[in-house]
């Protein structure tokens, strides 16, 4: 039905909205909201007057727009253009459609989440399956050669594809090695980064798939060692193209939930392929940037991934997993009663030791009596006052000898003990001592000093020394 005079019929792409807006010429043109979106109206041109369509798409204007179909001939005509080229990614959303000349599949990133429909003929897929071990399927890493085409009517990008083959294990090995050297540069495999399991965790996060065997061999042999452990489950893909981003996002969710002290990432054997996803180096990163302490379960004893290396325990299995992060109740439970038995002996043996003291001590005469020790102590003072007195009185002996004997030295000596054999001393009136007759004459006055007493007396004459009187010729 062709739109009203005055109007526009619009169609908003990939929504399917259909707007019809009627115009007059005599308003001015305004935006309106439908529904969060903005359709600008713009007024058609006259009659006889359209202008030429824009070169290039910087030229074009709302005035000037170019038309759909316009827009996607030239897509089509940059993108017929490239030339051939070779992708890899992993095959998804595959299904046969039998009869039909064309078959369609999804090829998806083995990293990121980027995808691009695969178009290839029958004739085509046919002759790959020849070439192949066994048919293509979903699931396959491959590498892709064919050639980028544009859908003019839908307006999708697709690659149309004209060989495809199954990328070797030999060649992801080798990648993988070579992502392991780059690891092992950075440290991520050092041990001295690895944390301690916690003896008995709160909670255990667990990444398995989904109905997996794995899950039950962990959380059944945990609780079997320690009944009621608590689990924060996450069943994610563990193989195929979205299995990197599952476990990189249950990883790094259990990781920051708290109450859980260790996460378990565990996954039953399997081919080389189908445990690619765990040596992928985002993955990887994403376990060595995690705070709490993770153990590898993946695959079996001589499966040795990339996130076994970076992980802070590698359990062989599962059920090693299971043993490893929680202790055995019933050894426990042993251990614990060896050690109180262990520790009651040693506290009987101790309670002997002192008892045989205390009936050592007990058995001492001073426990019998405890008088004695204060007779004893009273005889040992008595004795020591003893002693003491002996000492002192025999020293007080020696001290009253010597003071006789210094006494009589000193009287000895003393003028007082020569006046006391009968001597006198004579003194003049001034004081001054008479010592020979020439000190005097006749009729003077002098005094004598006896042993006892003094007397006064006058000089009625003096006689010379002898050896002062002349000698007769």
């Amino acid at each position: 039905m062709a739109p009203p005079a005055g109007g526009i019929t619009g169609a908003v792409v990939g929504a399917e909205v259909s707007v019809t807006v009627s115009l007059c010429h005599s308003a001015a043109p305004a935006p309106r909201r439908d529904r969060g979106t903005v359709v600008h109206v713009t007024q058609p041109p006259t009659p006889g007057r359209a202008r030429p369509l824009a070169r290039l798409a910087r030229e074009t204007t709302a005035e000037n727009p170019w038309p759909l179909r316009l827009l996607a001939t030239k897509i089509e005509e940059y993108v017929s253009k490239m030339t051939q080229v070779w992708v890899e990614g992993q095959v998804v959303q595959f299904s046969r459609r039998p009869g039909a000349g064309m078959q369609f599949l999804t090829l998806r990133d083995t990293d990121a989440d980027v995808s691009i429909s695969v178009s290839l003929y029958t004739r085509t897929l046919a002759a790959i399956d020849r070439a192949l071990p066994e048919p293509l399927d979903s699931g396959a890493r491959v590498v892709v050669q064919g050639r980028p085409t544009y859908w003019t009517k839908r307006g999708t990008l697709q690659l149309l594809a004209e060989d495809v083959r199954l990328v070797g294990v030999g060649d992801l090995l080798a990648r993988i090695e070579q992502l392991r050297r780059i690891l092992a540069a950075e440290g991520l495999f050092d041990a001295e980064r690895k944390r301690p399991l916690p003896f008995l965790p709160r909670r255990v996060g667990l990444v398995c798939g989904r109905g997996s065997k794995a899950e039950d061999d962990v959380v059944v042999n945990a609780r079997l060692r320690w009944p009621g452990l608590p689990f924060e489950i996450r069943e994610v893909a563990v193989q195929g193209a979205s299995a990197v981003r599952e476990v990189t996002a249950a990883i790094r969710e259990l990781d920051a939930m708290e109450g859980i002290d260790v996460i378990v990432v565990a996954r039953g054997g399997g081919a080389v392929e189908d445990l690619l996803p765990f040596s992928d180096e985002g993955l990887v990163r994403a376990a060595a940037a995690a705070r709490t302490p993770l153990v590898s379960a993946i695959g079996h004893e001589t499966d040795c991934p990339l996130l076994d290396l970076v992980a802070d325990y590698r359990a062989s299995t599962p059920t090693d997993a299971a043993r490893r992060i929680v202790p055995d109740l019933a050894q426990e439970t042993v251990g614990l009663d060896s050690a109180r038995a262990r520790l009651r002996e040693i506290l009987a043996q101790r309670l002997d030791a002192e008892q045989r003291g205390l009936d050592q001590v007990r058995a001492r005469p001073i426990m019998t009596d405890p008088s004695v020790i204060i007779r004893d102590r009273v005889a040992e003072l008595d004795a020591a006052r003893e002693r003491i007195r002996r000492g002192l009185d025999h020293a007080l002996t020696l001290a009253a000898s010597d003071l006789r004997a210094e006494r009589a030295r000193l009287t000895a000596l003393s003028p007082q003990g020569v006046l006391d054999r009968g001597y006198t001393i004579l003194r003049r009136p001034g004081g001054a001592v008479i010592t020979s007759a020439e000190d005097v004459k006749k009729g003077d006055l002098i005094e004598g000093i006896l042993s006892s007493g003094r007397l006064v007396a006058q000089v009625v004459g003096a006689t010379k020394p002898a050896s002062q009187i002349p000698a007769a010729d």
